[in-house]
């Protein structure tokens, strides 16, 4: 099944507010940004552990497709697409291990893929190896997680992870609370054929730790994922990570805004869930 873009339709949005997010749930990939692991084709860059530990109109459309698009194009090149707006596209509503699956062989499909894995990849159970391992074996194809499960229980190692104040096992400790959430705002296809898709998701992101007397206050970052998607048949069907990498930016200036407590933003992130995001 081929498909295509159509550069006058709508990029991202989110929709769905969902359950509570804890300490312990997918949010932000945390700073590991400098991070990035190289496997065979596959970059994959972590959640910005490393870079947090030194501190840190477009109108509607009636298509199925994100961006209007129809399942007649082979190929879209860089740049073409418009400002963000809903596509009228519903997200799925099924999960794998509590990350949004199932989604159509479509455009649409792909960017509401790649949004909610960047999502996902940059979440506070990446640092949990028993959940990483779920979620990159879940997300990836099965060669790119052959390869890939070593190379990041590497670059999350116990002297990592300790480095961002954190216990050896991942978890904050006692009277902090651990953020680490991602939030995509806009997405394009830069490229696709019959069963691949490349799509970049611009992201801003929370990462650091909550609480009186953290040394590694949460802060804000944007920057750029692009992740290759292949189609697989398996399980129903649905989108895979081929290969992955990430660029900062592109980065606003800081609004004038005064800035919050670290209480204020430990009970935010525990208070407030995350989205399904949909294209």
């Amino acid at each position: 099944m081929s498909f295509g873009q159509d550069p006058d339709g709508p990029p991202t949005r989110t929709r769905m507010p969902e359950g509570h997010l804890g300490p312990g749930t997918a949010g932000r990939r945390p700073q590991p940004r400098r991070a990035l692991v190289t496997v065979v084709s596959v970059v994959v860059v972590l959640i910005a552990a490393l870079a947090f530990a030194t501190r840190g109109g477009g109108s509607s459309s009636s298509s199925d497709d994100a961006g209007g698009a129809t399942d007649s194009g082979t190929h879209v090149s860089a740049g073409h697409s418009t400002a963000t707006a809903p596509s009228g596209t519903a997200p799925v509503t099924t999960k794998a291990d509590g990350i949004p699956s199932g989604f159509p062989h479509t455009a649409q499909g792909a960017q509401s893929a790649a949004a909610n894995y960047a999502v996902a990849l940059g979440g506070t159970d990446m640092f949990d190896t028993a959940a990483r391992h779920r979620i990159v074996a879940d997300l990836y194809t099965p060669q790119a997680t052959a390869t890939l499960q070593g190379q990041l229980d590497q670059a999350y190692s116990s002297s990592a992870i300790r480095a961002l104040g954190l216990d050896a096992d991942g978890t904050a400790p006692q009277g902090l609370t651990f953020v680490s959430r991602t939030v995509p705002v806009g997405t394009k296809v830069t490229a696709q054929s019959a069963d691949a898709a490349t799509v970049e998701v611009w992201c801003t992101a929370l990462s650091g730790l909550a609480g009186q007397g953290s040394t590694k206050p949460v802060t804000t970052s944007w920057f750029t994922i692009t992740e290759k998607l292949v189609w697989t048949a398996a399980g129903g069907g649905d989108w895979k990570i081929g290969a992955s990498s990430q660029k900062e930016g592109p980065a606003p200036v800081s609004g004038d805004q005064q800035v919050a407590t670290a209480d204020q933003i430990a009970g935010a992130v525990q208070q407030y869930g995350g989205f399904t995001y949909a294209r």
